[in-house]
């Protein structure tokens, strides 16, 4: 092997050595560091711009996720208030049954009154607290709400179920004063009685598209995640081993380049 003090081709070939194993060290570091394979457009222009798609996507299906949460609430509410009147509905019916008795005294009469109009302030209670972010489906002129169903803009819609508060409120008029108007009541309460059977089955219905539709997004959202992981995720294992084989790597170039280094100080024994 030739010697030159002008052209070190040990040093040469141990510093491209020394070099490549110091960025194959940064890439391994970087992946540990980030957890990404791919983090940016430096690594995989390509790959990093078809995840960035996939995020957007995400965000999208996150937006939407979020105004199903908000249906599912308010048909939430809206049904646990449905049922709350409805139970208190069997109440008001023994209740007006009674009042309807002519044979009863005027003191039962007002014993009787006072409960019915109890019951009667419970329901209207309900009605007026069956509110979720500032909607009630049930209250007088309340109106259908859409809620974004896909990223596309579809929309899923909860009814109003406004009938509830006329049907209510026709009946909150009624006399129990008397026999007679007692038995009017009943006639009242029993068309209350169907208009809060068929909202409890509406919202329901409304309720659970919602539910399924949440549900469905939930597994297309988590199936994406799943692909956008494989696609850009690293392997921290590998990254980790090589790491601590690109270290070792590095040190043994590093002693290769000393080496090399001091090859051309053998030329000054020649000219002593």
């Amino acid at each position: 092997m030739s010697l030159s003090v002008n052209t070190n081709i040990g040093a040469m070939r141990a510093l491209s050595s020394l070099r490549a194993t110091g960025d194959a060290l940064a890439i391994n570091s970087k992946q540990l560091q980030t957890g990404y394979r791919v983090a940016d457009a430096m690594d995989d222009a390509s790959t990093f711009s078809v995840a960035q798609g996939i995020r957007a996507n995400l965000q999208a299906f996150s937006a939407v996720q979020g105004s199903l949460a908000s249906g599912m609430g308010v048909g939430s509410v809206t049904q646990s208030a449905l049922t709350n009147i409805s139970n208190v509905i069997g109440n008001l019916q023994a209740k007006v049954t009674q009042l309807a008795d002519g044979s009863i005294s005027d003191g039962q009469r007002t014993i009787y009154a006072a409960d019915f109009a109890a019951m009667t302030n419970q329901v209207s209670n309900f009605m007026s607290m069956a509110s979720y972010n500032g909607v009630n489906l049930i209250s007088t002129g309340s109106i259908a709400r859409s809620f974004v169903a896909d990223t596309a803009g579809a929309t899923l819609t909860m009814a109003t179920q406004s009938s509830v508060a006329a049907a209510f409120t026709a009946f909150a008029a009624s006399s129990v004063s008397s026999a007679t108007s007692s038995t009017a009541a009943l006639t009242s309460l029993t068309t209350f009685q169907t208009a809060v059977g068929t909202a409890i089955g509406g919202n329901a219905t409304d309720t659970r598209s919602l539910q399924l539709q949440s549900g469905f997004v939930d597994a297309i959202a988590d199936a994406m995640s799943t692909g956008l992981g494989q696609l850009v995720d690293a392997d921290i294992g590998k990254a980790a081993a090589g790491v601590q084989a690109q270290q070792v790597r590095q040190q043994l170039a590093v002693q290769q380049l000393s080496v090399a280094n001091q090859q051309p100080a053998i030329l000054l024994a020649l000219v002593r």
